[in-house]
């Protein structure tokens, strides 16, 4: 795939996808049907140092709505809205968040205060027209009630802090079940609103939808009380404890998975958590209580920090896909609600479901991934934040 650059802040001009563009492996059902963000010429490229409409630094979270692709541009410390899903490469995003434009970067909107930017945006959620994101390092959500049409637009409210200039981890006091710290994923799912605080090891549940600010949760996941923050709660691995919880999904049945990924696993609950009580399930573990990491062994049936999980309903069941970061792959696993064990059958940008090298310690192609961070699945779409490439690519099941 050519690419010609005109200036460090315009958008590349890019061909339209080739066939070729996958180093000639193929993945049976799916193939990337676009790069959004930097482009894949055969080397890693890095953003240009003033942001523009069309590239990416290190995204982290990745929504897709019915006609529509938000990106937590998390190292330029912004939100990227596209109003439709791109079809093509490079396509520029119409509404840019958490920065005064298109151009510049920083924390804190450039240095403006955090009324008016973020702090390593990580999770996005869509509820309806409302648009969720975890502003992780200020420590809060903000809610946009209505999706913003235009750039800087600010958020209508924040959870999580006392007003929109507090930033300290758990508003300056000891954790309660209204605080966050490093709050790095949320999800909605069957009407419940996730929260994972990685910051104090645990999750927050709120039955009712999103929060109001203000309003202590209904579910303190992972830890003995709203006060305690200890990984693991103080002691070993455990079927109810967490390291670094990141990130969730729908198990299609009234349950949901939570991808512990300081533990190197994925926790499966069958039912929504009622109270703070031990998985059902790991998967990627041996067994509850060992937390290891494997990295010089073959990766199969293993996970490395999986930073992200999305599932997606089909035919025969609800169907799952892991980032596993730091073995730099997507995992797709049958009928989640039920597994046992770590089975997936296909790993995409990987030979086979041993390799693990970053870009296959190759070039960087449309079908390679460097510590993929986020994802989302709606229909036939799967959205990876391959964040090391500085880009998200857009999969399509054919």
């Amino acid at each position: 795939m050519r690419v010609t650059v005109i200036s460090p802040n315009s958008a590349p001009l890019v061909e339209p996808p080739q066939l070729d563009r996958c180093s000639g492996l193929s993945y049976p059902g799916w193939v990337p049907r676009c790069v959004v963000g930097a482009p894949a010429p055969g080397g890693l490229l890095l953003p240009p140092a003033q942001p523009t409409e069309s590239w990416l630094y290190a995204p982290r979270g990745v929504v897709l709505g019915d006609d529509r692709l938000v990106v937590a541009d998390s190292g330029n410390h912004r939100v990227m809205i596209w109003n439709a899903v791109p079809c093509g490469d490079g396509e520029p995003a119409d509404v840019i968040l958490g920065q005064p434009d298109p151009h510049t970067e920083g924390p804190a909107a450039g240095g403006r205060g955090p009324a008016n930017g973020m702090h390593l945006p990580t999770g996005v959620v869509l509820d309806g027209d409302r648009l969720i994101v975890a502003d992780a390092w200020h420590h809060r959500l903000l809610v946009w009630d209505r999706m913003p049409t235009r750039t800087a637009t600010p958020p209508d409210y924040v959870i999580g802090q006392p007003d929109s200039t507090s930033v300290e981890p758990n508003s300056g006091h000891d954790p309660t079940a209204s605080t966050f710290y490093w709050p790095f994923g949320i999800a909605l799912i069957d009407g419940h609103f996730y929260v994972a605080d990685t910051g104090n090891r645990r999750v927050l549940i709120w039955h009712g939808g999103v929060p109001e600010p203000g309003q202590a949760a209904d579910v303190v996941l992972g830890q003995p009380d709203a006060g305690a923050r200890e990984e693991n709660r103080g002691g070993d691995v455990a079927a109810d404890s967490f390291r670094w919880p990141h990130a969730f999904a729908a198990t299609g049945t009234g349950g949901v998975l939570i991808a512990d990924a300081g533990n190197h696993r994925i926790l499966r609950w069958d039912t929504h958590p009622i109270a703070d009580r031990p998985a059902d399930t790991v998967l990627g573990q041996p067994d509850f209580t060992t937390g290891t990491e494997f990295p010089y062994v073959p990766q199969v049936g293993r996970l490395r920090f999986p930073y992200a999980i999305a599932s997606s309903a089909t035919g025969t069941g609800t169907e799952l896909a892991i980032a596993d970061t730091a073995n730099n792959r997507v995992l797709l696993q049958h009928d989640c609600a039920h597994a046992d064990k770590l089975s997936p059958y296909l790993a995409l940008a990987q030979p086979n479901l041993v390799g693990n090298g970053e870009n296959r310690w190759d070039q960087v192609a449309a079908d390679t991934l460097c510590w993929p961070y986020g994802l989302d699945w709606r229909g036939d779409l799967l959205a990876v934040a391959d964040s090391g490439n500085n880009r998200v690519v857009l999969w399509e099941r054919s």
